[in-house]
C-alpha cells in the first residue's frame, strides 16, 4: 500500500538540474586529480630538494586506505541522517581548507597526516554527493546520468593542465585556484537542488526474508566487473609512459599526458549518446557488455604492438572503452543498489573499486613486467576485461 502512491511521485529531472550535477561531480575530481597526480609529487620534491617515489608512495597509500574508510562511514552517516546537502557544503568546505593547508606544509610527515585527514574531509563532500543522485534520479535517467559522469575524469585532467599552465597563476597559488574551481563547480548543483530529493527514491526498503544465492545477486556481479576493468584502467593509468618509451625512447611526458586527456574528453560524448540509448531502450546492461568487451581488444592491440601507432591506437580504443565502461557503471550501479535506506554504504563498498586496485597495481606489475614483460600485462588486463564482460553478460541473461 506504501509503494503505489510513490511511483508517480517519481518524476524525470530537468537537464539543467542534471547537467549541474555533472559539474559538482566534476568537481570532485577536480579536487584530487591535480593534488594527487601533479601538485603533491611537486611539494614533496620541493620538500626533500628531489624526487622521493617512498614518500610519494606512503602518501598515496594511506590516503587511499583513509578514502575507503571515509567514503564507508560518512555514507552510513549520510544514510542515518537521512540528508546529504549538508554534509557536501561541510566537505567542500573542510576539504578547501586542508588543501591550502597542504601548501603550507614544512615536512612529508605533515604532508601525509594532511592528506589522510584531507581525504576524510573530501569523501564527505564525494560519497553523499553520489547517494544524493541516487535520491533524485530516477532509473530511466540513470544512463543519461552515467554519460554526464564521463565528465568528472576529463575535468579532472584539464584541470590539472590548467593549474600548472606556465604563467597563468604563481606555483605557490595553485592549490587556491583548485579550491576555487572545486567550490564554482559543486555550489550550484547544491544551492539550487533543494527540494530535488524524490520521496519514490529514498522509501525504506525492507530486507528480503530470504536472500537471494550469491551468485544470482546483480550487485555483487556489477561491483566484481567495475573491479576488474578498474585493475586494468588504474595499471595503464600509473604506467603509460613508461610504456610508450620502451617502444619509442625519448618519448615526451606531454606527449602520454596529452593523449590521456583526449582520451578522457572524446569519451565524454560517447558515454552520453551511449547513456541515452540505454535509457531509450531500457537496456542499461548492455553498453557495459559491449565496452568491456572493447576494453579487452584494446590490451590485445597493445599485447601485440611492435610499433608506436600501433601501441597509441591500442590504447586509444582501451582508454575510451575504459573511461566510458566506468561512467555508464556508475549511473547503473545507482539503479541495482538494493536498499535507498543504505544508499551511501553501498556506494561506499562500491567505491573499493577505485581505491583498492590503486593499493594493488604497482606490486602486480613490478612482479611481471621485469620478468614478462608489459606483454604479458596487457594479456593479463585483457582476461581481466573479458571476465568483466562475462559477468555482466551473465547478470544480463539474468533478467
Amino acid at each position: 500500500m506504501s509503494g503505489a502512491p510513490a511511483s508517480p511521485a517519481i518524476q524525470r529531472q530537468p537537464v539543467w538540474f542534471l547537467a549541474l550535477f555533472a559539474l559538482a561531480a566534476a568537481g570532485g575530481a577536480v579536487a584530487y586529480v591535480p593534488l594527487l597526480t601533479v601538485l603533491l609529487p611537486q611539494r614533496i620534491a620541493d620538500l626533500q630538494g628531489g624526487e622521493d617515489v617512498a614518500a610519494l608512495a606512503q602518501v598515496s597509500f594511506l590516503g587511499a586506505v583513509m578514502a575507503s574508510l571515509a567514503n564507508i562511514g560518512v555514507g552510513m552517516l549520510s544514510d542515518r541522517a537521512r540528508t546529504r546537502r549538508p554534509f557536501i557544503i561541510a566537505g567542500l568546505i573542510a576539504s578547501n581548507l586542508l588543501l591550502l593547508a597542504v601548501g603550507t606544509a614544512e615536512s612529508v610527515t605533515q604532508i601525509v597526516m594532511l592528506v589522510m585527514v584531507w581525504q576524510v574531509a573530501l569523501n564527505l563532500m564525494l560519497s553523499p554527493l553520489m547517494a544524493w543522485a541516487g535520491d533524485c534520479f530516477p532509473d530511466e535517467q540513470k544512463g543519461m546520468l552515467g554519460g554526464a559522469l564521463a565528465l568528472s575524469p576529463a575535468l579532472g585532467a584539464l584541470a590539472g593542465s590548467l593549474v600548472t599552465w606556465a604563467g597563468l597563476v604563481a606555483p605557490e597559488a595553485r592549490l587556491a585556484l583548485v579550491a576555487v574551481l572545486v567550490s564554482v563547480l559543486v555550489l550550484p548543483a547544491v544551492l539550487l537542488g533543494k527540494g530535488r530529493t524524490q520521496p519514490g527514491l529514498v522509501a525504506p526498503v525492507p530486507a528480503p526474508a530470504v536472500p537471494p544465492p550469491v551468485g544470482e545477486r546483480v550487485v555483487l556481479r556489477m561491483w566484481a566487473a567495475r573491479l576488474l576493468v578498474q585493475v586494468a584502467e588504474g595499471g595503464m593509468f600509473a604506467f603509460l609512459l613508461y610504456w610508450l618509451r620502451s617502444l619509442a625512447p625519448g618519448y615526451p611526458e606531454n606527449g602520454a599526458a596529452n593523449i590521456f586527456s583526449l582520451v578522457l574528453v572524446g569519451a565524454v560524448p560517447v558515454s552520453l549518446l551511449l547513456g541515452r540509448w540505454s535509457d531509450a531502450r531500457a537496456r542499461p546492461v548492455v553498453p557495459l557488455v559491449a565496452t568491456a568487451l572493447l576494453c579487452a581488444c584494446g590490451m590485445l592491440v597493445m599485447a601485440a604492438a611492435m610499433t608506436l601507432a600501433w601501441a597509441i591506437a591500442g590504447y586509444v580504443l582501451f582508454g575510451l572503452a575504459a573511461a566510458v565502461f566506468l561512467a555508464l557503471h556508475s549511473g547503473q550501479t545507482l539503479r541495482v543498489l538494493p536498499a535507498p535506506q543504505h544508499r551511501g554504504r553501498d556506494l561506499g563498498v562500491f567505491n573499493l573499486t577505485n581505491t583498492v586496485p590503486g593499493m594493488v597495481m604497482p606490486w602486480l606489475t613490478v612482479m611481471l613486467v621485469p620478468q614478462f614483460g608489459y606483454g604479458a600485462l596487457f594479456v593479463l588486463f585483457a582476461g581481466l576485461a573479458f571476465a568483466s564482460a562475462a559477468l555482466l553478460a551473465g547478470s544480463l541473461r539474468k533478467g
